[in-house]
């Protein structure tokens, strides 16, 4: 599992709409062991992803539709090695995104998807480093 020791914790960002929404869900994602970095709106995603490097960025569903939709271009575009999830896709597919969660999942499947997203082989690490991102 991609958090079972410090040296495979995903440094994530997580995305919001609703500073609120971002709150909670964030501290269930840091729970699961991961270093979470959060930001409320697209400006604020846009400017983080920037200016940092992440394994993971989460894209929540208090964004609007358009903001989930752009997003994950500027990500790869900064950082093609960074995977990007989306919550609240209501089951449609984006050519640059990794995983995502329909609507009405909760929090808990959304930390056992990243988790999944990540295969024993991978770290991190690995990933930081410049290994081919398999989807």
């Amino acid at each position: 599992m991609a958090n079972a020791g410090n040296s495979s914790k995903l440094k994530v960002l997580y995305g919001e709409g609703n500073a609120e929404v971002l709150a909670s869900q964030a501290a269930s994602i840091q729970k699961a062991g991961h270093q979470v970095e959060t930001a409320v709106g697209r400006k604020a995603v846009e400017e983080a992803v920037r200016k940092g490097s992440f394994d993971l960025v989460v894209l929540g569903p208090s964004l609007t539709k358009n903001d989930r939709h752009h997003l994950p271009y500027i990500v790869k575009k900064v950082s093609t090695g960074t995977r990007v999830l989306v919550m609240h896709t209501d089951g449609e597919r984006h050519p640059y995104v990794d995983g995502n969660i329909d609507t009405g999942r909760s929090i808990e499947e959304l930390v056992v998807k990243i988790a999944a997203m990540w295969s024993k082989s991978e770290t991190p690490q690995t990933l930081r480093k410049g290994a081919a991102v398999g989807k």
